[in-house]
């Protein structure tokens, strides 16, 4: 600055005050920019230190720490924007009204009162009582035995609910509060032995997985009917077996889910949860259109096109022919091998007919990218969330670019209530504007817009198919009980366990996405006397209406209006599974109110 300036300001002259400013304002230029050198490297000093102090948790077993609190997206761009609740923060007025309509009155005690004289009886004040009485059954079965001409012992049966000397209603008791309840076997063992019944911890571990193929098969068909329907969502969380780490990797929709869990989350190992329990590889026209989507050499497609052999049935088959076409030999990128194997899972999904019009929701992992695919929108709004914006102007710009995109993704929600080509085209453009814009001031905001902008056609996948969801947030519901049962229980030891896990959480999940008792599941399953003859929708009192008289001009097939509910047999479950995707798939009703029941509405 300039030297020997007087004391008071008053004393200088018009010039020697423009010389002051003007160096006031170098300065202030010069500690502007050193700031946003010094705020830069601390930000970039913040993450590392953030990442080392992560490192050290891992190595020393420690929690991590908690997620990144959410954007709210998603809540502030629904109708209203309050979440149920209004401006001022009150809660909502609705009353979800009495639901003792739903119980069914067993015994009714009238209780006398002790009047005096000369009183007059005003009727009855009524109230409904609910009580559960748990109390241990011991029974003695004294079972016959017999000796044939021929020598043979012949010894009476015991009936088909019975395990290891437990009977059925104690085995659902057991699995509904492990898997439902989240109740460890420790404390089961803990509160059973307080009711009487003698059982260790052993024992509660086989009933967790006794007759565990009749609920696998039953899994292994939902998730066939489920990749039947519009959509999925996908996600995967990770999983501890037999001491070492390995991936769950969940697949639902709003009307099922299940988990599968392995040691790897690669693209074929997906594929190969997808194909469900049959280990298949097909080279058809799906298995050579994937390898040549990914850039692998037509001379090695010539090689499998021109083999007779198209289908293989075993791992360890397909293996040999890879070996006797002399792939396992090749050491180029991309590996022929690794794509051989994907390309020939995703021949067999089409071969099984599965996901055939399905669209694939995910966050953007490239193990999900496959068939037609899509992208979850708060995943893609959760990038610019994470950016650490330096100064004033990137976190101006940081702003500037979520409420564009709140406000895209609030007209994305109204499209899906009334889509229409006009209103499609007007948002592909709307996207085009946000997503391109040349320069914003914060380079790395610049480089997330232009990897968005790359994703415009799973981003925009809704407009072509507006009954899939905008985000992946049912998976990570779904998924979030996984992870309760992972911090509950730990990992699993054996592989029975691990796929009783699995099976039994995805089960529950499903009855309740299908507002199925997951209680009475289990009953009709494990041959509970009464439980069998008992039908899905009456446990809920849902009756479907009479047959409407047929439209003399429909628009599309649909399928009958009456339909027969099934009872709980085993197998039962997918086929309702099937059934309501094809008569809800392209529309967004669901079951109506209809007589006192319920009714399946036209689209």
């Amino acid at each position: 600055m300039t030297t020997g300036i007087p004391d008071s300001l008053e004393r200088l002259t018009r010039a020697d005050l423009i010389g002051v400013v003007r160096d006031l304002i170098g300065e202030v230029g010069r500690l502007r920019a050193e700031n946003e050198k010094l705020s830069g490297a601390l930000t970039k000093l913040k993450t590392e230190h953030q990442a080392i102090k992560d490192e050290l948790a891992r190595l020393k077993n420690l929690p991590p720490r908690p997620p990144q609190k959410p954007s709210g997206m998603d809540k502030a761009t629904d109708r209203g924007g309050s979440g149920g609740k209004s401006a001022k923060g009150e809660k909502s007025s609705r009353r979800r009204g009495s639901q003792l309509d739903k119980l069914t009155i067993d015994a009714t005690v009238v209780v006398r009162a002790k009047a005096p004289a000369g009183s007059r009886h005003k009727g009855y004040e009524e109230i409904v009582v609910q009580d559960l009485n748990l109390s241990p059954q011991v029974t003695r079965y004294r079972r016959e035995r017999w000796e044939t001409p021929e020598g043979e012992t012949i010894i009476a049966a015991l009936d088909a609910g019975i395990v290891g000397g437990y009977g059925p209603n104690l085995h659902r008791l057991v699995l509904a509060l492990h898997f439902s309840g989240q109740v460890t076997c420790e404390r089961i063992v803990a509160l059973l032995n307080g009711m009487g019944v003698m059982i260790s911890k052993r024992q509660v571990v086989r009933l967790l997985a006794a007759k565990l193929e009749t609920f696998r098969a039953e899994d292994e068909a939902v998730l066939k009917a489920g990749l039947d329907g519009a959509y999925v969502t996908v996600d995967d969380t990770g999983a501890r077996h037999a001491g070492k780490s390995g991936y769950t990797t969940q697949i639902g929709s709003d009307r099922f889910t299940v988990f599968r869990t392995g040691p790897s989350k690669s693209r074929q190992a997906f594929l190969s949860r997808l194909c469900g329990g049959t280990a298949l590889y097909v080279i058809n026209d799906a298995a050579l259109g994937y390898m040549k989507d990914r850039q692998l050499p037509q001379a090695v497609i010539d090689k499998l096109t021109d083999h007779k052999e198209r289908i293989f049935s075993r791992p360890a088959d397909w293996e040999r022919h890879l070996q006797a076409l002399g792939l396992t030999d090749l050491k180029v990128t991309p590996d022929p091998v690794l794509i051989a194997g994907e390309g020939a899972l995703w021949g067999a999904i089409r071969h099984q007919g599965l996901l055939q019009d399905t669209v694939i929701v995910s966050d953007d992992a490239g193990q999900f990218r496959v068939g037609v695919h899509a992208l979850c929108w708060v995943h893609a709004e959760r990038l610019i969330h994470k950016l650490l914006p330096a100064n004033d102007k990137q976190r101006n710009a940081i702003e500037v670019a979520k409420r564009m995109i709140w406000w895209f993704y609030g007209s994305l929600k109204e499209y899906k209530l009334a889509p229409s080509p006009q209103h499609a085209q007007v948002l592909r453009g709307r996207f085009d504007r946000i997503f391109k814009r040349s320069a914003t001031g914060y380079v790395m905001l610049d480089r997330l817009l232009r990897r968005l902008f790359r994703n415009k056609d799973a981003l925009l996948r809704v407009l072509d198919r507006p009954e899939i969801p905008l985000n992946t947030n049912a998976s990570e519901n779904d998924i979030r009980a996984f992870v309760t049962k992972r911090k509950i229980s730990g990992g699993t030891v054996s592989d029975k366990g691990r796929d009783a896990r699995d099976i039994m959480l995805g089960l529950a999940k499903t009855c309740m996405k299908l507002k199925l008792s997951f209680y009475d599941y289990l009953g009709s399953r494990l041959g509970l006397p009464g439980e069998a003859q008992a039908v899905v929708l009456r446990l809920l009192g849902f009756t479907l209406g009479p047959a409407r008289p047929p439209n003399p001009a429909p628009r599309r097939s649909y399928p009958p209006r009456s339909i027969l509910t099934p009872s709980i047999l085993p197998g039962n479950l997918p086929r309702l599974l099937e059934h309501l995707p094809k008569s809800l798939k392209s529309c967004n009703h669901f079951l109506r109110p209809h007589r006192g029941g319920f009714a399946i509405p036209r689209c």
